[in-house]
């Protein structure tokens, strides 16, 4: 399927495992990929060289970092010369029971509005100009449904998800009809952080879920994929991807 031949993504964060299948499923689409990373550039190469086709990109972009911000949507403007899909991806959390409000310090709240949120609005705004050329692009935030339900790793992280799709709303509106802004919100999902959690609770997840399990990487991708390549007249929502989770 070449549905995005000739189409540039970047996706921070992609050398995690939802990132990474991400810009696989993109790139199987014929998107030529920009992955950005913090701290781990190994990981993130090795996403990059097995993805699919070429012209690939990986830069080193925190994404509470304004200037590397700044420097991310020259080097995306000098190489490609347009931008057609931002995925925003990168963020963080930190398992704190909701009950224990002395362990959710200021710090970490602080930290994590700054990565999940305001990083995710800074890539927007470093890569408006690129994304609002042409025919016009598209981002895609990868949230989750701890925003809605309350139900997560901690209450920061709940509401740093609840801000993003508030945002997704905001700048659906604001930034239309040139570009269009999506949420992807998946519950749990089978990779690094669900693996330290204790078998029996990831069971009883997958027991409250209707369809019988907790999502893979995989379907996160190809919901991305499919909110860039066919929801063409859909901007501002939410797309869960939790397997019903919440009627459970």
């Amino acid at each position: 399927m070449d549905l995005l031949r000739g189409k540039i993504a970047v996706v921070t964060g992609g050398g995690g495992g939802i990132g990474s299948a991400i810009c696989r499923r993109l790139a199987a689409a014929g998107a030529q990929i920009v992955i950005t990373y913090n701290s781990d550039a190994q990981k993130a190469q090795a996403a990059a060289d097995s993805l699919p086709g070429s012209g690939h990109l990986v830069l080193r972009c925190p994404v509470d970092d304004a200037a590397a911000q700044t420097e991310l949507a020259r080097a995306v403007s000098e190489t490609y010369g347009r931008l057609d899909i931002l995925v925003n991806n990168a963020g963080i959390s930190k398992s704190v029971p909701h009950d224990d409000v002395i362990a959710l310090d200021d710090e970490l709240i602080d930290r994590i509005f700054r990565v999940n949120f305001r990083g995710a609005f800074a890539s927007i705004r470093a890569l408006k100009p690129l994304l609002g050329a042409g025919a016009g692009g598209v981002v895609i935030n990868i949230t989750s449904i701890a925003g809605r339900t309350g139900v997560g790793s901690n209450v920061a992280y709940c509401a740093s998800k609840a801000a993003m799709d508030s945002m997704t709303r905001s700048l659906a509106r604001a930034l239309a009809p040139q570009i269009r802004v999506l949420s992807v919100s998946p519950g749990w999902v089978n990779g690094e952080y669900a693996n330290s959690m204790p078998r029996a609770l990831i069971a009883e997840q997958e027991g409250k879920t209707p369809l019988g399990r907790i999502a893979e990487a995989d379907d996160v991708a190809e919901a991305v994929f499919a909110a860039v390549a066919h929801l063409r007249f859909s901007t501002g929502d939410i797309i869960p991807v939790d397997g019903g989770r919440p009627l459970g």
